[in-house]
């Protein structure tokens, strides 16, 4: 598949959004947009109709779409928590169902991909392959634990390193010091998790036996650090099969 695709984009909130400046940023796509405020009509030549709208409002903004999609479209979704075949029932096409991350926005996101459909999956990658590190997924049911773990997820290391931020303060660091060196810390956090080394290695660059850093880790680790992120985790899943049942009916 080459060259740039034809995609009409429905919803231009924080992700959507996120996604036109990525596909423009990298020449993937070029996307017409349709919001609330404009027709609901897909454009012919349309090849992927982006479903990008909050979950609970989906099928009053899909339906009007209906007729108008192009016979050999396909249907990509990047709502949390709609099953695949209850957007089927209001659009009869391929779909893939993919769980991004904002970062795409820069091309520098992480997604996951499920399609039951090979041409689907295709325009899928086509799509996300240039903006993010895509990751396969074989059962439609994992996506909810990956949009815990990677699409939450960036939330939570942000309220952890605000934790961090709080904790320097009351440990003497004056407020803004705090937060520029838990803002840093961030950034090199993630300059490591770019790499391919493992985890285990990232740690043990930093944590030298009898040290500093090992002496917090092992705090944190007294504190139930894993059961905190195992709950975080669960909590998100959780809502994300509530969701899936508000918008069954």
């Amino acid at each position: 598949m080459t060259g740039a695709l034809r995609i009409t984009l429905l919803g231009h909130g924080r992700l959507g959004s996120a996604l036109a400046e990525g596909w423009g940023l990298t020449g993937a796509a070029t996307p017409t947009i349709l919001t609330r405020a404009n027709q609901p009509v897909c454009p012919a030549g349309t090849e992927a109709l982006v479903i990008a709208v909050k979950p609970a409002q989906w099928r009053e903004a899909v339906t009007p779409l209906a007729t108008s999609v192009p016979p050999g479209a396909v249907v990509i979704s990047v709502m949390a928590g709609v099953r695949s075949a209850d957007i089927a029932s209001v659009l009869s096409r391929p779909i893939a169902r993919v769980m991004p991350t904002t970062a795409v926005a820069k091309a520098q996101g992480v997604a996951a991909i499920w399609a039951d459909d090979v041409e689907a999956r295709g325009v899928a990658h086509a799509l996300f392959d240039p903006v993010a590190d895509a990751v396969d997924l074989d059962q439609e049911a994992l996506l909810d634990p990956a949009t815990a773990v990677a699409g939450s997820a960036p939330a939570f290391f942000h309220a952890f390193a605000q934790a961090l931020a709080s904790a320097g303060f009351e440990a003497g660091l004056p407020p803004e010091a705090a937060e520029r060196l838990a803002r840093g810390a961030l950034r090199s956090a993630g300059a490591g998790a770019a790499t391919d080394a493992s985890f285990e290695d990232l740690i043990a660059r930093i944590a030298s036996p009898c040290g500093t850093t090992r002496a917090g880790l092992d705090a944190l680790m007294e504190a139930r650090l894993s059961h905190a992120a195992k709950a975080a985790v669960e909590a998100a899943v959780a809502r994300a099969r509530t969701l899936a049942g508000d918008q069954t009916s």
